[in-house]
């Protein structure tokens, strides 16, 4: 029986396009690098914000220079990531079902750890108990270590939870920490995307999540 929702968070709870896109080309502008597009920034997403910005960057700064470039990043988008963020539609109201019908729920995501726990609390007022983010302690996505850390927290088990994504990576998580997956086409990734890496059961309306967990 499955009584665990783990949740990606960028591009399956929260449309964080748009500012993601806003902070990268912030932090471009300030190495007097050409500003990329929303498309190009959707592409770079995924694998955290380490890869976002070195693909941003495209090798044009030294390594040094391209370290200050991601830091310049950080303290921008930890002041602005709240200026066009928004739940996607019908998210809240599916996390306040879950969370009616006691299901344990998480969120595990590449971004770094501090922004997700502080979106977790604006967007969610917290409703999600167990909220994590990449950081030292534990390695990014896809590998398994941060969804089994938050089972853990959850004091639940991986034959119990699913793992819900948009993207290749999060298909690639939920392979390796031998979770169930659900695909979402509402994020930063298309059906055809999430078929050809391999995801089975894939939904393009939050509630249908819902159904399926019935």
């Amino acid at each position: 029986m499955i009584d665990t929702v783990i949740f990606d968070l960028d591009g399956t709870l929260l449309d964080t396009l748009e500012d993601l896109a806003d902070s990268t080309n912030y932090a471009l502008s300030c190495f007097d690098l050409p500003p990329r597009s929303i498309e190009e920034i959707r592409q770079f997403v995924g694998n955290g914000v380490d890869l976002l910005i070195k693909r941003a960057v495209d090798g044009a700064l030294s390594a040094d220079m391209e370290e200050k470039c991601l830091t310049t990043f950080k303290q921008y988008y930890s002041e602005h990531m709240y200026n066009k963020t928004k739940p996607y539609h019908g998210i809240m109201d599916v996390v306040r079902t879950l969370t009616e019908r006691n299901y344990h729920i998480g969120i595990v995501s590449n971004k770094f750890d501090s922004a997700v726990k502080e979106l977790n609390r604006i967007y969610f007022e917290e409703m999600f108990p167990v909220a994590i983010g990449a950081s030292e302690k534990v390695k990014k996505k896809p590998a398994p270590d941060s969804v089994l850390e938050a089972l853990r927290q959850l004091d639940t088990k991986k034959e119990h939870a699913l793992y819900i994504g948009d993207s290749e990576v999060d298909v690639m998580t939920a392979e390796n920490s031998g979770l169930s997956f659900v695909g979402v086409t509402w994020g930063f990734r298309d059906k055809e995307l999430l078929r050809t890496v391999g995801a089975e059961c894939i939904i393009h309306r939050p509630e249908q999540l819902l159904d399926i967990l019935k």
